[in-house]
């Protein structure tokens, strides 16, 4: 690893010049009240004070439990200050997952949002020995820490900060993982820096603006989110968080962020939202012309440049249509980063189309994110762009890709077996995702490696390249393609109970999953098509256990739980 420095320099390389700058946003009832970047610093250097005072030692793992909010970033770069490490803890995590992960990762002390939050922690206790403190975000716990540190010094905690090198752990990510239990990613401030040099450079046109900012929704314990939360405060874009997803709408049009970043079932949701709308007014022919336009448009500009017919078109929607789609992600949104599952062609299209380019990338937590981006200067459809400088990549005989780079993590935390099974003796990562690179670098995601269906005839199927194409129509929310070992591939499908809420018997509902099958199975080989399917009462959510908090389908627990579901659909 290069000698990086490490993530506290961020704040202190941009203080001399940008001290009064307003480098965050809290939202105060409905309007946004800016925190400078001075003050942003003297709240992270009283928290870190305080921790001190608790008897945080460097080295140490500190817990964080909480929604998508200011204190969190401000508690981040606190526990960074001390020479500890950020242990995040997804907020919706069972009580049962947060014993382990405080159990694992050893916490001394841990901040949490809520009393609920508490509560459950709580339940934890005793399975965590080596907790001490747990503080409480909205019972002032912030103000609680500070107060702790009025007798450590600048100077004491300066030796703490100045002590930090690119080989400290600077944080323990647990993955949210489809299966098993969560192993925890150490990653490094070395492995931080290396990404953000990378992504800043590469995404320039969104970072390095002058008036750039974003609004965090998705999860910070997320380690996109996380990537994108020190990469604003390293270049300056203005911050805004907000957790309150039904409110999204309209906290974008007050903050109205330059670029947003989302997992693709939020731009999914922006899309069927509209179309569900459009049809409730009586304009659904109207919109699925502008979508079909749009999609062309983005489509023709790959392929040289759109003709007159198509450019008079496109220009009557984008009055009609398109500026009030544009509104919806707070009118001043020019590209958007998508990531944590293959966003699609079709949605590509759309939302290029409409003026809002959507940048997909690709990476894992042991990654620290992205490995591979589409950028404003090299953009491919379909792909997930090129590797970032200095990021190798190869693909295997079976089709895997393995990645080689200094943003790649040094192992599982704990967990040796588990390190030498990722990453062999010369360094290089193995996704456990199929892949291809095309000739002039770009990388496409063509499944992963553990759930390839092998069907009874032997014949291997990809199930993600189904899946997304089932699940991009407006009325569907999940699809899980199943078969293995059958004698031919079926699916498990949910409904979008925002979009549709009538009965799912009625003919009409058939009727469009049917469509949506049909234009799946248009994309396959006969023997990879889905032959039957099976509407489900439930959708999949977070709550129930069926998705992950980045929205991927738990496979194993799905195929668990609907097991005789499953064997129905192969029953002659």
């Amino acid at each position: 690893m290069p000698a990086l420095g490490n993530l506290s320099q961020d704040i202190l390389d941009r203080l001399p010049a940008h001290a009064d700058d307003a480098a965050l946003a809290r939202l105060d009832g409905d309007s946004w009240v800016d925190v400078t970047l001075g003050e942003f610093h003297r709240d992270v250097l009283a928290v870190a004070k305080g921790l001190v005072a608790a008897g945080v030692s460097t080295g140490d793992r500190v817990a964080l439990l909480s929604k998508t909010r200011y204190e969190w970033t401000v508690a981040d770069y606190a526990i960074w200050w001390t020479g500890a490490a950020t242990v995040p803890i997804y907020e919706t995590s069972s009580a049962s997952q947060i014993a382990w992960i405080l159990s694992d990762s050893g916490a001394v002390a841990a901040i949490v949002e809520t009393g609920q939050h508490r509560v459950r922690l709580e339940e934890s206790r005793a399975e965590a020995p080596a907790l001490e403190h747990v503080w409480t975000l909205e019972g002032g716990g912030l103000d609680e820490i500070a107060a702790l540190g009025a007798d450590v010094t600048d100077e004491a905690l300066e030796e703490r900060r100045a002590a930090l090198t690119s080989d400290t752990l600077a944080t323990l990510i647990y993955t949210s993982g489809t299966t098993g239990r969560p192993k925890g990613c150490r990653l490094t401030h070395g492995n931080f820096r290396y990404e953000l040099d990378a992504a800043t450079s590469q995404l320039a046109a969104l970072f390095a603006t002058e008036d750039a900012s974003t609004l965090l929704f998705l999860p910070l314990a997320h380690v996109f989110a996380r990537v994108i939360q020190v990469g604003a405060i390293r270049s300056g874009a203005k911050l805004g968080h907000t957790a309150d997803v039904k409110d999204l709408v309209s906290h974008l049009g007050t903050f109205q962020p330059t670029f947003v970043l989302a997992v693709p079932r939020v731009f999914e949701k922006v899309f069927n939202s509209a179309s569900g709308k459009a049809y409730a007014d009586g304009k659904g022919k109207i919109f699925d012309r502008a979508a079909a336009t749009a999609i062309a448009y983005s489509r023709a500009q790959d392929a040289g440049k759109p003709g007159l017919a198509l450019r008079a078109r496109h220009a009557l929607f984008d009055r009609l249509v398109f500026g009030k789609l544009r509104t919806a992600l707070g009118g001043k949104a020019e590209w958007a980063i998508s990531g944590g599952a293959p966003l699609g062609d079709r949605l590509a299209h759309f939302y290029r189309g409409i003026g809002v380019t959507v940048l997909e990338g690709y990476g894992l937590t042991e990654t620290t994110a992205a490995l591979c981006v589409n950028t404003p200067e090299g953009q491919r459809v379909g792909s997930v762009g090129r590797p970032m400088p200095g990021t190798e990549v190869r693909v295997g005989s079976d089709g895997e890709l393995s990645f080689r780079g200094p943003q790649v993590f040094g192992g599982y935390w704990n967990n040796d077996e588990a390190t030498a099974a990722a990453i062999d003796a010369d360094g290089w990562f193995a996704t456990g995702d199929l892949g291809e690179v095309d000739a002039d670098g770009f990388v496409r995601i063509t499944g992963r490696k553990k759930e390839i269906i092998v069907t009874a005839g032997g014949k291997n199927v990809a199930p993600a390249v189904l899946e997304d194409h089932v699940r991009a129509h407006p009325l569907v929310s999940q699809c899980l393609v199943v078969g293995d070992g059958k004698p031919f591939v079926a699916a498990l499908i949910t409904i979008d109970e925002e979009t549709w809420t009538g009965s799912l018997d009625d003919p009409e509902l058939l009727a469009e999953v049917q469509k949506a099958v049909d234009g799946a199975n248009a994309q396959v080989s006969r023997a990879e098509s889905i032959r039957k399917f099976q509407i489900l009462s439930e959708d999949w959510t977070e709550e129930n256990g069926y998705l992950t908090p980045s929205f991927k389908v738990k496979r194993n627990a799905v195929l668990r739980d609907f097991h005789d579901t499953v064997e129905a659909l192969f029953v002659r």
